[in-house]
């Protein structure tokens, strides 16, 4: 095998609080062959390039492991291949079997030696130099399963600017794939649920629960990638639809009675507790049907978040929704009452 090595990625926060802008390229430090071309992330994202919060709802659905994309053009493709191929010729049990496929390898880049489906190149097609470039296989450094990441194991190909890969090449970069790993890298608000009583509640009496318009919104992410010929950007929107409530406890009823609060018309969720509510039904809540004791009752609060992409060209649709839970403690107290 041929060692082409690059950064498995690099990532610059912004230091705000809205995630942070990264650049990536796929891969380790010392496997495969790797992109040059880097992805930049904006938006909502998780800083340093890591997977953000949100959880697919579809268990079955994952983000792209690798992808193919632009690597680098003619010239510095050969300076980068010629290194390479000496180093892997040179190196101590390259003979047999290895040492065949670095010179069948040498051929393909420069006697137009046909590899598989793969047509051969003559001179590491440098008369053709800034008309294209080469792409290779990129590792999505996210994906914790190495069989998978490596899987984008064909040699580096080339394509002519404008024109697409392939056909062969199903997992070339796509505005698609660019989305689903702006909802890998997404990065939900983590919004707190706001409860009445807010300190602590009574046992069998409704606790109300809502989150205002103002801390309950969309979120964007997006991916890009720009090469000299070559562009794709995709934005993935996240949009807030239900929240479930989850009272910690088996001794407790929830309003509505599924749990599941869904959005008003408005943008918020909930109706919001005043004076003069307390022997009223909230539209969301809680009520408890045993104290905590000396503890609390951990309130899970998951969100649903509808999932949406756009991208180059028109290109758009769905994605799986996603999930967002955050814990509350809950402190839930006896009403003591004294008969005379």
């Amino acid at each position: 095998m041929v060692i082409l090595a690059e950064p498995a990625y690099s990532a610059e926060p912004t230091g705000n609080d809205q995630g942070a802008t990264t650049n990536q390229s796929g891969g380790s430090d010392n496997t495969g062959i790797y992109a040059a071309a880097r992805i930049q992330y904006s938006g909502s994202v998780a800083a340093d390039g890591g997977t953000g919060n949100v959880t697919s709802a579809d268990v079955s659905w994952d983000p792209p492991p690798c992808w193919y994309a632009p690597y680098l053009g003619a010239n510095d493709f050969k300076k980068k291949m010629s290194t390479e191929l000496k180093k892997a010729a040179s190196a101590p049990g390259m003979a047999g079997h290895a040492g065949s496929a670095i010179g069948q390898t040498k051929a393909h880049y420069e006697d137009e030696f046909s590899w598989g489906e793969n047509p051969g190149y003559k001179d590491y097609n440098v008369d053709k130099d800034g008309e294209g470039m080469f792409w290779a296989g990129v590792e999505n450094p996210n994906e914790p399963d190495v069989l998978k990441r490596g899987s984008c194991t064909d040699l580096p190909f080339w394509v002519d600017n404008g024109e697409a890969p392939p056909p062969r090449y199903e997992q070339a970069i796509t505005p698609e794939i660019l989305a689903a790993l702006a909802y890998q890298h997404m990065e939900l608000p983590d919004t707190e649920v706001t409860l009445a009583p807010a300190q602590a509640t009574k046992v069998n009496l409704p606790t109300w629960a809502w989150l205002d318009k103002a801390d309950f919104h969309e979120v964007q992410a997006t991916a890009a990638i720009n090469v000299p010929g070559f562009a794709l950007q995709a934005t993935t929107t996240a949009k807030p639809v239900s929240l479930r409530l989850e009272p910690g406890t088996e001794d407790a009823e929830t309003y509505p009675a599924s749990g599941e609060c869904t959005i008003n018309d408005d943008g918020s969720i909930g109706e919001p507790y005043a004076q003069g509510k307390a022997d009223q039904t909230p539209p969301c809540g809680i009520k408890y049907l045993r104290s905590s004791g000396d503890g609390t009752f951990d309130l899970q609060a998951t969100i649903t978040w509808e999932i949406a992409w756009t991208g180059t060209g028109g290109a758009g649709g769905d994605l799986p929704d996603g999930t967002f839970e955050n814990a509350q403690a809950v402190t839930v107290q006896e009403i003591q009452a004294v008969n005379r």
